[in-house]
Parts: C-alpha cells; sequence; structure tokens
C-alpha cells in the first residue's frame, strides 16, 4: 500500500524513511515522506484582526465519539476478551503472522494474466496455509475464490435487512530486490519473531492486517457469537500492482450480490496512530487523491546530427518539461479535503497546534472567501511551509518521471516522448489537469510550427505534440462523510474505548490509492485504517523498504479492535 508518508511524517515530526511507490494508479496506507508538520516553527506575533479573537465555530468543528464497548456480551464473549489479551493467543497469533510472512506472495508490474503466468502460483500456498490456520472460520463462513486468488468470506447475519461490514486487506506483497537481500537485519521473508517485532516483507503491509482480521473472526466464531448483520472479508491479491486482477473482480461481485450502495462499511488498510501536536491521533483515510499520466510525444524532422537545425525533438521536450516545472499547482484546502478537517481538530484538541495556523482557521472562517477565484488560500499556503509531503495533500502534485528519445548519437531523434505522473488534489479533477497542460504547452506549438493534438484521440502526426493519457486514470475518490450517526461514529467509538480517551479521531487524506478505489459503487462509507497500534514502533514499519516489520502489540491490538468493532457494527442502529 502507498501509505500516507506525510500525515504519518509530520504527526510524528521526524523524518520518514523513503517508500517505493510503484503502482500504476498509486499506493497503498497511507500517509507521505519527509516532513515534520508538528515540529515547525511558526510564528505566532500576529497582527490584531477582527477575527483574531473570534471563536473557530459555534459549534465544535470535531466532536469525538464516546469510548464504545459493546452492549450485549455473553460469559463466552468476555472470556474471549479475557483470552486475546493473554499470553496465550499473542504468541499463537505472533506465530501465525510469522507463518504468513514466510509465503513469498510477491506481485510483480509486468505479471501476466492469472492462469497462465506460474508466479501466481504461491498464493494457492498461501490460500492452504490460511484453511490449515483457520479451519473454524472455513468451516462457519461461506468461502469463495474470485479469479482463482481472490478470497471472498461471507458470514451470513439473522437479519437479512441489515447492510453488511466489509473488512478489506490484499495477500500480496512489493518485490524484494535480490540486491538488497542482504541489507535486511533478518532475511526477508524469515518471519524472523525477536520479542519485539515480527521481520519480513509484508509483516506490516499487509499481511498483518489480514491475519488479524481472521484472528477475531475466529475468535468470536469460538465464542458462539452470531452476527445480526453479515460480515464479508475481501482479500485481493493484487493490491501492490493496481488491484486489476484482484480487487476489481472481488469488487464486481460484491456490488451484484448486495447493489449499489449495498453495504453499511467498507474498512480497509491506511492510516495508522500517530502521536503529533501534543496529543495522540487516529487518522483514519476518508478520502484519496485522484491519479493520471499525461503522455507527451514530440514528432519532428530527423537528419544527420552535423546539420542540426535551431531545435530538435529533445529540446522542444526539454522546453516543455521547464513549462511544467515552473508552473506548479498552487496548495488548495477545498472544504471537502479532509486535511482542513484535521486542522480544525487540531485546534480544538491539541495543546502544541501552531498559532498561526489557529489564526488563518478563525480568518477562514469569519471570512468565507477562500474558495473564491483569485484568491489565494492562506491557510493552504502556510500549512504547505511544513513541507513538500504535507503540501501535496492539498495540492495537486506533477512529476515527469520517463523519458526516451532518439537511437543514434549521429541521428537527431524523430520522437521523444515523456510522461508526467500526476497525483490530483481533492476538489479539482482530471479534465482539470488535462486543460492546464493543454494550455501550457500551446505556446510552445505555436512557437516551433507544430501541431498540438491536444487529447483528442489523433494518432501521431509528423512535426506535432501529442498529448494522451494511459488508460488507469482516477478522479480523486469520493470523501466519506464523517458526521454524527454515520458508521464514522462507530468507528471512532471503537478505537476510543481501545486506545483511550485521550486518543483523538479525525479524517485523513490519502496521497496514493488502495483497492478500496473499486469498491466505491458498494458504500459510501469507505475509511481507509490500520488500527494496531504500537507506540515503541517506529513509523509505518518500513512498509516497502529494507526491514519491514511490525510491532506485536500492533498486530494483536488489530485483532482486539476488530473483535470490538464488529460487535460494534452488529448494534449499530444506521
Amino acid at each position: 500500500m502507498e501509505k500516507n508518508l506525510a500525515e504519518q511524517t509530520f504527526l510524528e515530526g521526524r523524518p520518514a524513511r523513503n517508500a517505493s511507490m510503484r503502482k500504476p494508479l498509486a499506493c497503498g496506507l497511507f500517509l507521505l515522506g519527509v516532513a515534520s508538520f508538528f515540529s515547525h516553527n511558526y510564528v505566532s506575533d500576529l497582527v490584531t484582526r477582527p477575527w483574531s479573537n473570534a471563536p473557530l465555530s459555534p459549534e465544535p468543528r470535531c466532536p469525538q465519539a464516546s469510548p464504545l464497548v459493546p452492549s450485549k456480551s455473553t460469559k463466552e464473549l468476555d472470556d474471549a476478551w479475557e483470552y486475546l489479551n493473554s499470553d496465550a493467543f499473542f504468541n499463537k497469533s505472533i506465530e501465525h503472522l510469522s507463518g504468513a510472512v514466510k509465503i513469498p506472495t510477491q506481485s510483480y508490474d509486468d505479471m501476466g494474466e492469472v492462469g497462465v503466468d506460474p508466479r501466481w502460483d504461491i498464493f494457492d500456498s498461501f490460500a492452504s496455509y490460511l484453511e490449515e490456520t483457520f479451519p473454524v472460520v472455513y468451516k462457519t463462513l461461506d468461502v469463495e475464490k474470485v479469479n482463482t486468488h481472490g478470497l471472498l468470506f461471507t458470514w451470513k447475519g439473522t437479519e437479512a435487512s441489515l447492510k453488511p461490514t466489509v473488512l478489506m486487506a490484499h495477500q500480496d506483497v512489493v518485490p524484494v530486490p535480490d540486491s538488497t537481500v542482504n541489507q535486511w537485519t533478518h532475511p526477508p521473508f524469515s518471519g524472523h519473531w525477536d520479542g519485539k517485532f515480527v521481520w519480513g516483507r509484508g509483516s506490516s503491509d499487509c499481511k498483518n492486517q489480514l491475519l488479524g482480521i481472521l484472528e477475531a473472526v475466529d475468535t468470536l466464531v469460538n465464542a458462539g457469537f452470531q452476527p445480526k448483520r453479515t460480515l464479508v472479508l475481501s482479500f485481493g491479491f493484487d493490491e501492490e500492482i493496481s488491484g486489476m486482477q484482484g480487487a476489481d473482480h472481488l469488487a464486481q461481485k460484491l456490488i451484484k450480490r448486495y447493489g449499489h450502495g449495498g453495504a453499511a462499511i467498507i474498512v480497509d488498510e491506511g492510516a495508522a496512530n500517530l502521536e503529533g501536536w501534543g496529543a495522540n491521533w487516529a487518522i483514519p483515510g476518508v478520502g484519496e487523491k485522484g491519479y493520471v499520466d499525461v503522455i507527451v510525444t514530440v514528432r519532428m524532422p530527423g537528419g544527420h546530427s552535423s546539420i542540426p537545425p535551431a531545435h530538435n525533438g529533445i529540446g522542444v521536450a526539454a522546453e516543455l518539461i521547464s513549462l511544467i516545472e515552473a508552473n506548479p499547482y498552487e496548495p488548495l484546502l477545498h472544504e471537502s479535503n479532509p486535511y482542513l478537517s484535521l486542522l480544525y481538530c487540531g485546534a480544538e484538541h491539541a495543546p502544541e497546534f501552531p498559532k498561526t495556523l489557529k489564526h488563518l482557521l478563525k480568518k477562514r472562517a469569519y471570512q468565507s472567501t477562500c474558495s473564491k477565484k483569485g484568491h489565494k488560500d492562506e491557510l493552504a499556503l502556510e500549512a504547505a511551509k511544513a513541507g513538500l509531503d504535507i503540501k501535496y495533500l492539498f495540492t495537486t502534485s506533477q512529476a515527469v518521471d520517463l523519458i526516451s528519445g532518439g537511437v543514434k548519437t549521429n541521428a537527431l531523434p524523430e520522437r521523444t516522448a515523456f510522461t508526467i505522473n500526476h497525483r490530483i488534489n481533492i476538489g479539482s479533477s482530471v479534465d482539470v489537469v488535462l486543460f492546464h497542460v493543454a494550455q501550457l504547452f500551446t505556446p510552445v506549438a505555436k512557437k516551433h510550427n507544430l501541431t498540438l493534438n491536444a487529447f483528442n484521440n489523433v494518432t501521431e502526426t509528423p512535426s506535432s505534440i501529442t498529448l494522451t493519457t494511459r488508460p488507469e486514470y482516477l478522479e480523486p475518490a469520493p470523501v466519506t462523510p464523517t458526521g454524527p450517526g454515520t458508521p464514522f461514529s462507530i468507528l471512532s467509538g471503537t478505537t476510543r474505548a481501545l486506545y483511550g480517551e485521550d486518543l483523538f479521531v479525525a479524517p485523513g487524506v490519502m496521497t496514493g490509492n488502495t483497492d478500496t478505489r473499486y469498491y466505491w459503487g458498494l458504500s459510501e462509507h469507505i475509511f481507509r485504517y490500520s488500527m494496531g497500534w504500537d507506540r515503541e514502533q517506529e513509523g509505518l514499519g518500513r512498509i516497502h523498504t529494507v526491514d519491514e516489520r511490525i510491532g506485536g502489540k500492533a498486530h494483536r491490538d488489530v485483532t482486539k479492535w476488530v473483535f470490538g468493532f464488529v460487535r460494534n457494527m452488529d448494534e449499530a442502529d444506521l
């Protein structure tokens, strides 16, 4: 998963290690890089303004749900809870996760079709391991295989009128390059347990969540629990390479089965619990940025390089690239951006929230002019000073990632191509990005007497600049509602019951995309949340890099959270 390392690092106040950003559409956690937002030194000597002493809002912007503990219980369920807190369960769950990590379910960008490419076969071994490890789950729940390796578990509820709860995770992991194997403290597929961490690829992204979910269901079944609300577990197998073989097929099946908007809530991997601004936070992702790759192809006459024109194709491409870099998008906090909600939460609850940001939040509430055309978003510009990783939580990014041109040193290039990767801000769209690129490049085309074919499905022609997109573009995700009485309150209450009332729950935003991109039609209540928390663990467990690992406490807390959440959803009146 392409985690939100930005939210991770600004909340922690320390740099994050590099993470691989390899997916065609994005990538799964959450949250992304080297910023330290909470430790940023803001100037606090503000000039008095009419809004300086005004409240942020007549009503709280960030009300907190009360801790939510299931009201219905039995002796068996109480005993099961005690078991989840025991050393016996802890040791057993660590053993299970270690065994799962030992199975190298790597997914590669060039994977062929399922059933054709033999590299998919390892997922048969993983499925067998799960069945051997959780026989009671397999006996009690309906288990289906979707497109061979997608795993769909259904625990039918007694009340068919209640929309189901859907819990997600993915079976695949990012490949471990051979060149890095010797850099690992413990071998990447050893599942080594050192008494504090389980080490290995997939330990924190996200076999820990998959195993934790199954551990919780196994415990509920053994305690005699029978859900009223149907519970669905949906485990894809190619999230790290965009999910088209796994999550796409699983989502289609579920939408066909339950209908559009047929699920009460969906929880997938995502953001973790963090510390910052002098407070503890859970920041489930309620939105994801969009994605589009623009391919720019410059066609110009060739010839011998000993008689070059003033400008050749590579030179014009360089001019276009310089234009892109000289015209970045400005930070803009759209009213629907979850990061704005997080700022309001920080202003209300965090003792170390920066004074300058609180001042600008008041000004925004007082003037209500930030979204007007021609007005710079002062709040976004100030918040962006914390670093690039924070800035791009509310700014469309553009980066030239691929380029090719020329075939020989003494031949002028006839075709030069480069790709611009965009991650689209919440509140913007793919069309806005395409218009921006076409508008920037029009003067260059005229200057060099080239035809501009801008996203019009025209085949490349001589003496032209042609703009196209890759087919895997994605609009920003719909933002999940977080008001009172929504499933967000169940998630929040469950989280605060487990971790205490000194932990605040606030909406988060994902700069990348998880498997949930395929589930938009199934529910509007989608959350990307990694619910395990080990305060001794550094960052997000070094996902996608050397020495990936997960704290044992964080892994156990996944199971405890799911154990409570499933029961809370069963009792919820939504």
